[in-house]
């Protein structure tokens, strides 16, 4: 959904960024600044600041920085639409709608009538409870260790024995049969109508990341069968799409994310403090998970069953992990089955010692492949390390595969030559990756990016002339807004030296024009980038030289453009001239 800049502003403008990161993170005035802890990272001591006057926050620790609307997006894995709607809903700005063909707004009314429904019911689940005829229950959830606070933060209930206790319920509440049919909710008989799914059975609300109920889960009073029952798939909910406890997890700030089995665990480890922990929804992990899991973390760990079954989903898991990039753990539970039993038995903190000491998947998939084959057996073992060779060609970057290969060497005390050409072999035989020998000279044939340093001149320019807006009035009669080849930077110049022209320097209003989390770091690190020259003349000469590698990148990108006419080639002389004169120019820093 596109707003327009005027709105972004004015939504940015009346979000106070005090105010707004305060009810998130514990500030206190020092000077004209806020600090506190670095939501972003680790720390001990507050080294994140929060500028009332600019608008704008700052960490010293791990660099990140930005205005409100990056804060949100951010902190909450927010899009740029959805921050922009919590920040106007925040201060009442109605948004403008967007024109729904009619099957679109049918198709969003349906949605949100689901959404309803699963909210009622999740009452009527949370309230069954807590009811006599709920004790059963709540004693199940008391003697697995949950604590009243648990129950409360996940919204855990209870269905009790009948046929359509729920369906009465719902229907009272003014909901459509047709609603309550698509709803997963019931189950349709012909002859006795809409009979209730979830019976007899302990309720785990399921939520999507903004908290919203989009299914259950119930689990069995007593022996009957399924043991575990969860909702089918509606317009709302989609299993292979959804994972259980990450709408608390999503903010755990936790570097790395936790894959359980059960909801069980899930609940166990939050409740443990190890709030970063989700779990598939009944279903293997999928690609949707793991694409799902990448939006929040570069690292997942897998906490599975340490019975066959779980190895097994594990081994599945691996690599549908790293197929979106991201690094994958196993967490050793031996000699419990699971983080539930785990933390009862042993505690936090050794799973926290079990966490920091988690294998590597690749390690753990080798371990595991191990147990297949009989190295005493030299046929046996060579088809081990055959299988080895294909677990490597994985990995895409050569210095990682050659790392491997290196680490498998000294694991199993084989030659690394004969690996290396082993896995080169397999990969020929694959039509896979093809393996390159480095070159013996010891020169890395890595290609720099050409356009490196272009971007770094202009990213050091901008950066200086927002810490110091004299420097812009020395440079503006040599520079454009058209020198900047970068589109980024480019847009952040032409808002920059606008602003500047116009006497009113809005560092945040900057930020807000672009929308991208990306964008919005990179632009928002401009205005806290503080410069290391201390003397006036060394100033006056980083400042000559700049100048001149920005009118040199800028002549040169122009150059490749342009034809061969005369016109053109005037062009490149007056240039060329540009560039000789500048290099006379002499730049003053008045010392203060």
């Amino acid at each position: 959904m596109y707003y327009p800049d005027e709105l972004v502003e004015e939504i940015r403008s009346r979000n106070d960024i005090v105010d707004v990161i305060g009810s998130y993170v514990h500030l206190q005035k020092k000077g004209s600044n806020h600090f506190g802890l670095c939501p972003f990272h680790n720390e001990k001591s507050g080294s994140f600041s929060v500028s009332a006057p600019k608008q704008m926050y700052h960490c010293f620790g791990c660099g990140a920085s930005g205005n409100v609307i990056t804060f949100i997006m951010k902190y909450e894995n927010f899009t740029f639409p959805e921050a922009i709607k919590l920040l106007a809903d925040r201060v009442s700005i109605k948004l403008p709608e967007l024109e729904y063909s009619a099957e679109a707004r049918k198709k969003d009314e349906l949605k949100n009538s689901l959404l309803e429904v699963n909210k009622e019911a999740a009452k009527f689940y949370y309230y069954q409870l807590r009811d006599e005829s709920g004790k059963i229950g709540l004693d199940y959830f008391k003697g697995r260790g949950l604590s009243d606070e648990t129950i409360k933060n996940f919204g855990l209930g209870f269905a009790r024995v009948g046929k359509n206790s729920m369906y009465s319920y719902l229907k009272n509440k003014g909901f459509s049969d047709d609603v309550l049919a698509k709803s997963g909710l019931f189950n349709i008989d012909e002859k006795r109508g809409a009979l209730d799914k979830f019976w007899n059975r302990v309720i785990f609300p399921i939520m999507d990341v903004n908290h919203r109920v989009i299914g259950f889960g119930g689990r069995v009073m007593g022996d009957g069968k399924p043991k575990y029952l969860n909702s089918q798939d509606t317009p709302v909910f989609d299993k292979g799409r959804n994972l259980y406890g990450l709408n608390f997890a999503r903010s755990s700030r936790k570097k790395q994310l936790i894959i359980c089995e059960g909801y069980m665990d899930v609940i166990a480890l939050h409740q443990a403090g190890f709030n970063q922990a989700v779990a598939s929804l009944g279903t293997a992990l999928t690609s949707g998970h793991a694409s799902l899991l990448r939006r929040y973390t570069d690292e997942v760990l897998l906490t599975y069953d340490s019975d066959e079954a779980g190895i097994s989903a594990a081994l599945r898991a691996i690599p549908i992990l790293k197929g979106v990039g991201l690094s994958a753990k196993v967490i050793d539970m031996r000699p419990f089955k699971d983080p539930d039993e785990f933390i009862k038995n042993l505690g936090a903190e050794e799973f926290q010692k079990r966490i920091e000491n988690a294998e590597n998947s690749f390690y753990y998939e080798i371990r595991m492949l191990e147990r297949d084959y009989d190295l005493n057996d030299p046929e046996s073992k060579t088809k081990f390390f055959n299988e080895v060779a294909n677990k490597i060609l994985r990995f895409e970057d050569e210095l990682e595969r050659d790392n491997y290969i290196e680490s498998i060497c000294n694991k199993y005390s084989i030659n690394q030559e004969s690996l290396k050409k082993l896995v080169g072999k397999q990969a020929m035989k694959n039509e896979g990756i093809k393996v390159y020998d480095r070159p013996k000279s010891g020169i890395s044939s890595e290609k720099k990016d050409p356009n490196e340093g272009g971007r770094k001149t202009q990213r050091l320019l901008l950066s200086w002339i927002c810490e110091d807006q004299n420097v812009y009035n020395m440079v503006k009669n040599y520079i454009d807004v058209s020198d900047f080849t970068e589109e980024i930077y480019r847009k952040a110049a032409e808002l920059l030296f606008e602003q500047i022209n116009n006497g009113e320097l809005n560092e945040a209003k900057i930020i807000g024009c672009f929308t991208n989390e990306e964008e919005q770091t990179e632009v928002a690190s401009l205005f806290n980038t503080p410069r290391e020259e201390t003397d006036e003349a060394e100033k006056s000469r980083s400042l000559k030289q700049l100048v001149i590698r920005l009118k040199q990148v800028s002549f040169d990108k122009k150059a490749s453009e342009t034809s061969d006419d005369a016109d053109a080639l005037m062009k490149m002389f007056e240039n060329k001239k540009k560039l000789e004169e500048l290099n006379k120019v002499s730049f003053e820093f008045k010392e203060v």
